[in-house]
């Protein structure tokens, strides 16, 4: 394959559609018409979107199996002047893609890196869960061996952010099982197919949300798990104090909290949620 060079070499890491092929940004679409070659996960994949907005940049194969080895041969690409764009085969690359190692590479031996912002299966999850409070722990996808995965989400127990992760449509019941087990029955939103016709979004408790993946599925997952519990030795026992309690633990919100003290005091979610509504905000 002929490179066109120029005097300097430019990598660009370009976010592509996670479903929906209008979530491709003008700036995407002109950086890749423009690039003399895109690295991309799956040629075929990515040709599909090439061929859907007419462009015929050649493209190359840069898998996650092969990412060491084809990243040395696209930095000598760049560093005889190319300017390449590299992409995944959907959202955004070095998210749980291939497309990091290559842009340590370049930033060591000097070489331009342009991110080219767009769409991503962690961000789009993330506006239609509505957490009251920014912080998160990402964990990418969880490893695909058994006791590997359990210790995974072992480690992550303890964490009082909510916990996202990625899963592939032939691991998760397996995944929101171990979850469950490691992690305790807690709340979580199951976000599947984000962008595409049958996107959909489960909402529940980590028993219902693996039940309602057992047998066969399709489509990738983005899963939020409610952080660990706050826990104390003196937590009040009557209504109004134990509101304020939770309003002033970190990272709970008032809906975590409203189920929490359901439990707490055994009393239905409603009695507590309007109460809650009163003192919440309250200084």
């Amino acid at each position: 394959m002929t490179i066109k060079t120029s005097d300097t070499g430019i990598l660009y890491v370009v976010a592509t559609p996670i479903g929906n092929l209008e979530e491709i940004t003008p700036r995407a679409v002109s950086v890749l018409r423009q690039a003399d070659l895109i690295a991309c996960e799956d040629t075929r994949h990515t040709k599909k979107l090439t061929s859907h907005l007419g462009i015929s940049t050649p493209l190359t194969s840069y898998y996650r199996e092969k990412e060491q080895q084809k990243a040395k041969v696209l930095l000598q690409q760049l560093q005889d002047g190319a300017k390449i764009a590299i992409v995944s085969d959907a959202g955004a690359p070095g998210i749980s893609d291939p497309g990091a190692v290559l842009v340590r590479l370049a930033r060591a031996e000097g070489i331009p890196i342009i991110p080219v912002s767009g769409p991503s299966a962690l961000t789009t999850a993330l506006m239609a869960a509505g957490l009251e409070r920014s912080r998160f722990f990402f964990a990418g996808f969880p490893p695909p061996k058994k006791n590997t995965r359990r210790e995974f989400f072992k480690q992550l127990a303890p964490l009082p952010w909510p916990v996202i992760f990625y899963e592939s449509p032939h691991r998760i019941e397996q995944s929101l099982v171990d979850c469950l087990n490691c992690l305790g029955n807690r709340h979580g939103l199951l976000f599947r197919e984000l962008t595409k016709i049958h996107e959909e979004c489960r909402e529940g408790l980590l028993s219902d949300l693996s039940k309602s993946c057992a047998g066969k599925n399709r489509g990738e997952f983005v899963v939020i798990i409610d952080g660990a519990a706050k826990t104390a030795e003196d937590k009040p026992e009557d209504l109004d104090s134990l509101i304020l309690w939770y309003r002033d633990q970190e990272g709970i919100t008032l809906k975590d909290a409203v189920r929490q003290m359901a439990t707490d005091l055994d009393l239905p979610r409603t009695r507590i949620y309007q109460r809650a509504l009163s003192l919440w905000k309250k200084i």
